[in-house]
């Protein structure tokens, strides 16, 4: 998968137009199939991501709601592949292409909460399609937070260039999925999942997760 058009503008825009700074982006593997997932603040959420690696290879799940904001819909399929998901439903169709592209090596990029949070900043409950996607793929999940992508836009309007940090954790892997147990299980690792994020973001962050106690085991390690 090479390039498209826009990608290295909108990188090189990200790096200008923020004070951008990517914490370990060693962590991130450099060939095959990978899963990124961070939480989710603002619609540039995807742009910004795009910038913490230098692959090009880089798949988004996105909202099919921002497919009927033309202009949004033209940079984000100019900036790389999009797989457009409905977040009303449980998207197999969806979770089908994002299969194909980890099978096929590529790094694919979901928020599990599927939506912003109202406030922009606390963790959502997260929803169950990537831990289904990193059993069905058996593919390293990396974990991202971004944190400040919820400001950009207030500080663009005063001219000033918003700080966007992104911490990006160790790769790991979820165990084969439990067929007899698939419902606990992917509740189990769905928050496996949330908490593996919420442990690179400020406290204020965190939201649904903050007393979650898998949270505060990783927090203690």
């Amino acid at each position: 998968m090479s390039a498209t058009p826009l990608l290295p503008v909108v990188r090189s825009l990200i790096k200008v137009l923020t004070k951008f700074s990517v914490d370990h982006p060693e962590y991130i593997p450099q060939t095959g199939g990978v899963l990124i997932t961070t939480n989710h603040l603002s619609r540039l959420d995807t742009p910004v991501l795009m910038a913490i690696t230098e692959r090009t290879d880089l798949v988004a799940i996105v909202a099919k709601k921002y497919r009927k904001k033309p202009f949004f819909k033209w940079i984000l399929e100019r900036i790389g592949a999009m797989v457009w998901m409905d977040r009303e439903t449980t998207d197999f169709s969806a979770i089908r292409d994002a299969l194909d592209y980890l099978r096929k090596g590529a790094i694919v990029g979901i928020a599990p909460e599927g939506t912003r949070s109202r406030d922009s900043r606390e963790m959502l409950e997260g929803k169950q399609g990537a831990a289904l996607m990193a059993a069905r793929a058996a593919v390293p999940i990396v974990p991202v937070g971004i944190v400040g992508s919820e400001q950009i836009n207030a500080h663009w309007m005063r001219l000033r260039r918003p700080p966007v940090t992104v911490r990006v954790g160790e790769p790991y892997m979820l165990p084969e999925m439990e067929r007899e147990n698939r419902q606990a299980w992917l509740a189990k690792y769905t928050d496996e999942i949330m908490c593996r994020i919420a442990v690179l973001l400020p406290e204020s962050y965190r939201g649904f997760y903050s007393d979650h106690p898998r949270l505060k085991e990783l927090l203690a390690e």
